[in-house]
């Protein structure tokens, strides 16, 4: 388990105004490579030891964050082996990690959800109930609680301890394509091509609903409990409070334009990704790079910080803990879809190190 005190003294630290995250040395960027197509989805455990990654390829793989090296494979099997094979026959969408690294759950585009014992790897059970594609995972930060959403437009809420289903929500008019959760009972969802926001007070049995994107939104984060960050195919990245039904700040274009002159259409923001509980966020696109962002004052305006060179489309974004590291999920298509295929990209794992101007120092004093 990571040091409490450290870690807190350590976020503290990120966002003391007087510390500035600077782009890393791209000799520093660290590129692991073990899925057959497009990686989809990622978490990083508590501990900060290991990251899990999962593809189109239905396969999951355990990696050493410290070696690079894969500690474990679940491979994927083919259509119509579901009564023999141990895993994922379709594509896994998203996955998810218990606070405490215990459970970790994964969903694919053949409407289940598989639990597996994160230490093992060991298969344990699959949740059955939604009638699509499982779009968005998240535990609820210090229990087993799960949240699971779906392109049936429910979320569902699931015991994972207890191997128990324990409630459907509904309210989305289109797909869910994406999910996440912090400590308290609710959750925010993304619902595609309806253009909201949702935050799901799942005690009250009641939501919230918001609107400001232009198309599709494709992905959602929190930042803390009370704001979140969204991106889309309309080129956005959003920030929002839970209180204000628009967004606090917007970037249009935040990976620029693509096309012919004329015709132009901004980049897909495929996926964005929170710092918790700081400033920085991050987004990722098929431009060849991944943004960082530091939110203003208020989290009212978006700045941007530097951009990563990463080919291929960054379908999974995550911050580890402690905010040392981030890590991309890379592939040659979209998560979602095969619109195009970007035959140069290397399917797999980026890891990016934060580097801060004059970091240890200030941590020694």
């Amino acid at each position: 388990q990571l040091n409490r005190p450290l870690v807190l003294r350590y976020l503290m630290f990120l966002c003391s105004p007087c510390v500035q995250l600077v782009a890393p040395d791209p000799a520093e960027i660290r590129l692991l490579r073990g899925h057959k197509l497009s990686v989809t989805c990622l978490v990083i455990t508590p501990d900060e030891k290991y990251i899990f990654s999962a593809s189109k390829d239905c396969s999951i793989i355990k990696w050493e964050v410290e070696s690079g090296k894969k500690v474990q494979k679940i491979a994927g099997g083919r259509k119509g082996t579901e009564d023999r094979h141990v895993g994922h026959t379709a594509h896994i969408l998203c996955m998810a990690i218990s606070s405490d690294g215990k459970y970790l759950a994964t969903g694919d585009l053949n409407k289940l959800i598989m639990i597996w014992e994160a230490a093992t790897c060991k298969f344990l059970y699959k949740f059955t109930g939604h009638r699509d594609a499982v779009s968005g995972l998240a535990f609820r930060k210090g229990t087993h609680d799960l949240y699971s959403a779906s392109h049936d437009r429910s979320v569902k809420v699931w015991n994972v301890a207890e191997n128990a289903y324990v409630e459907t929500l509904f309210g989305h008019q289109d797909v869910i394509t994406g999910l996440d959760c912090l400590g308290r009972e609710r959750c925010v969802t993304a619902g595609g091509r309806d253009r909201t926001v949702r935050v799901w007070k799942i005690s009250e049995e009641s939501q919230l609903v918001f609107h400001g994107h232009e198309g599709s939104i494709d992905c959602i984060q929190l930042i803390n409990e009370e704001h979140m960050v969204s991106g889309g195919d309309d080129g956005s990245v959003c920030i929002w409070s839970v209180n204000k039904k628009r967004p606090v700040s917007r970037v249009k274009q935040a990976h620029g334009l693509q096309g012919r002159a004329g015709l132009e259409q901004p980049f897909w923001v495929s996926s964005v990704a929170a710092l918790h509980n700081s400033d920085t966020v991050a987004s990722g696109s098929h431009n060849s790079a991944v943004q960082l962002w530091k939110c203003g004052q208020g989290f009212r305006g978006l700045e941007p910080l530097f951009s990563v060179p990463v080919t291929g489309f960054v379908n999974s974004l995550k911050f580890s803990n402690s905010g040392k590291f981030l890590v991309a999920g890379v592939g040659q298509e979209h998560r979602l879809g095969r619109w195009w295929r970007t035959k140069e990209a290397k399917n797999g794992l980026y890891i990016i190190p934060l580097i801060r101007q004059n970091t240890e120092q200030e941590l020694e004093q």
